[in-house]
């Protein structure tokens, strides 16, 4: 059984609510009686994308657990790859050299692959799998063997999910990404963040699977009292998403949320 745990949305900013909320959950995933596979996080690492922001949630993120991290929106690439990149955990290859190009990275582990495709589009809010990222990714998938399950990550959604505030700047040219999945059955399904909400839907045939936000949630177009309402509740718990694959290849998805 492979477990992997999902967080997403840490938005690191100097405050102490941030930090404590994102503190919370990964001291609830070390103090797990169970060797995690991989701590997924996905996007929105610091808030303002500042050196700063980064030293600290370097800090926050360490962890006895292979940790992959991946930007978000309010990323800074340069600033990204120098302040995480250069000293965190895990058998996680960078793709590129370059301050701005896109951060790329592939955790192979016993059994599976998790392929972290960056989404960001800087000085963008939304997404775009850039031709030199969805090469990578093909490459990746081309070079692992067919039996093994491919998980690929990013931070923007590919596919709208009814929340109009994100929806709007969601993934887009995903029409490119569906046509490198069908290629290659392997991959498994799809982990994003970027929705502060747990939601799950499909994507070119497989699961595409958000995790929740730590630092908020956001408010449902049901749920917000008026329009003038702000779009994220401050007052839920931060949460994490387990994914599991057994050993049946079949994918299971389990949410939790964490008490500071």
């Amino acid at each position: 059984m492979i477990v992997i745990a999902h967080v997403s949305d840490i938005h690191i900013d100097g405050e102490q609510r941030a930090t404590d909320r994102t503190r919370a959950v990964l001291r609830y995933l070390e103090e797990l009686p169970y060797d995690l596979a991989a701590v997924l996080v996905t996007g929105d690492i610091a808030d303002h994308g500042t050196h700063d922001e980064y030293a600290e949630a370097r800090r926050l993120l360490s962890s006895r657990h292979p940790l992959l991290v991946c930007p978000g929106n309010h990323d800074d690439r340069a600033a990204f790859r120098k302040g995480l990149l250069h000293a965190k955990a895990g058998e996680a290859a960078e793709a590129g050299a370059r301050p701005y190009a896109p951060v790329n990275q592939v955790l192979r582990g016993e059994g599976f692959v998790i392929a972290v495709c960056d989404s960001s589009v800087p000085g963008e809010h939304q997404g775009l799998l850039e031709d030199e990222t969805l090469d990578w990714l093909d490459g990746v998938l081309a070079g692992t063997p067919h039996e093994v399950p491919v998980l690929v990550a990013f931070h923007h959604p590919p596919v709208p999910l009814h929340t109009p505030y994100v929806d709007e700047i969601r993934q887009f040219g995903e029409e490119r990404l569906a046509a490198l999945a069908d290629r290659h059955p392997h991959l498994t399904a799809f982990l994003a963040g970027h929705a502060h909400t747990a939601a799950a839907t499909t994507f070119a045939g497989r699961p595409l699977l958000v995790a929740p936000g730590v630092v908020s949630t956001l408010r449902l177009p049901w749920e917000n009292p008026g329009p003038d309402s702000p779009h994220v509740h401050l007052d839920p718990p931060p949460a994490l998403a387990f994914h599991i694959l057994g050993e049946d290849g079949r994918l299971t998805t389990h949410y939790r949320t964490v008490t500071a």
